[in-house]
């Protein structure tokens, strides 16, 4: 017996997983994660000479999305003139296992980490904040001010990158798409960037903190999706004794948020400055933001369910508007 299956590549991720509709999965997949509503099972690792795939399946109970993500960090590709990762998400029936859909996941990826960010702004940051600091410019950038401007009205964005063309043509493209406002103005620093933010999202693979703490307005909230190793540090330790800080996954960040992992290590603070699952401030079990003055920040290292539950939202949306291609098997 032959069955379809519906193929997404790049192109056809962008339309079939719309930012909105992303953001209130993430906001639902972290609710179940927290809550303990779903089954992720610690990501298998199988290393060749040259690099490394990582399988990570998950499913979500109350919302029944089931998906499996494959992905694979060769850093030597770069030489051949291939991507460093690629990535794929397959969508399966939860019912009787069949595979409904296959995804290109670089995409997948970087609109639901997007969002990830867009769900924990949208519970943490001030609800009149109407700047962003972008500190980054490669394509985790863009989602996550994509992001930002979907659940706030942004006004003025400050971009800053260590590669200052790279900021400003990332500033062109950007401007005025979609929710993010014209006005996107580079900066000469990190700090010049943040001290006129009420939003600062880092996007970095830098090793070593990107801003200086102090240069935080109160009342700023922060998303750091960067760092995922516990020797890479994009925000520096007196941003984290200053906010009310938030993770996706707790067991997670402690085993590869250099962000966290470094000051709790150098005994600036202990495990229990970390405040609350961000699963948990959307389900209402732990506060979040208490006062204006507050700072806050939220710290994603990626959980599998925001995958599965993107694959889910993206096949929808596919079937409704006969996106992607549909193959037999």
């Amino acid at each position: 017996m032959t069955h379809t299956l519906r193929f997404l590549n790049a192109q056809a991720m962008v339309e079939a997983l719309p930012m909105r509709d992303a953001i209130e999965g993430m906001k639902a997949a972290f609710e179940q994660f927290s809550a303990g509503e779903a089954d992720v099972p610690l990501r298998a690792r199988v290393n060749s000479d040259a690099g490394t795939t990582l399988v990570m399946p998950a499913y979500l109970q109350r919302s029944d999305d089931l998906g499996v993500k494959i992905v694979s960090v060769y850093p030597d590709n770069s030489e051949l003139g291939l991507p460093t990762i690629y990535a794929l998400v397959i969508a399966l029936d939860p019912q009787t296992g069949q595979p409904t859909a296959l995804l290109e996941g670089s995409t997948l990826t970087a609109i639901r980490t997007g969002a990830g960010s867009g769900a924990a702004t949208d519970v943490l940051a001030r609800a009149d904040a109407s700047s962003v600091a972008i500190i980054g410019s490669g394509v985790q950038a863009r989602t996550q001010l994509e992001a930002v401007c979907t659940v706030r009205s942004i006004t003025d964005v400050y971009v800053y990158s260590r590669t200052r063309g790279n900021a400003e043509a990332f500033a062109e493209q950007v401007a005025g798409q979609g929710p993010i406002p014209e006005r996107v103005v580079v900066t000469d620093s990190a700090n010049e960037a943040v001290q006129q933010a009420d939003i600062v999202c880092t996007a970095t693979t830098s090793s070593t903190p990107v801003f200086d703490g102090e240069a935080l307005r109160p009342g700023t909230h922060i998303n750091a999706v960067g760092s995922y190793t516990p020797q890479m540090q994009e925000v520096d330790a007196t941003t984290i004794q200053r906010a009310l800080v938030t993770v996706d996954s707790l067991e997670s960040v402690m085993a590869e948020a250099g962000d966290l992992v470094v000051p709790i290590e150098a005994g600036i603070i202990s495990q229990e400055h970390i405040h609350a699952e961000i699963g948990d401030v959307l389900s209402g079990k732990a506060v979040g933001r208490t006062s204006d003055e507050q700072i806050t920040y939220f710290k994603s290292v990626g959980i599998a369910v925001q995958d599965a539950i993107s694959a889910s939202i993206a096949l929808q949306h596919a079937e409704r508007n006969n996106l992607g291609t549909v193959l037999s098997l």
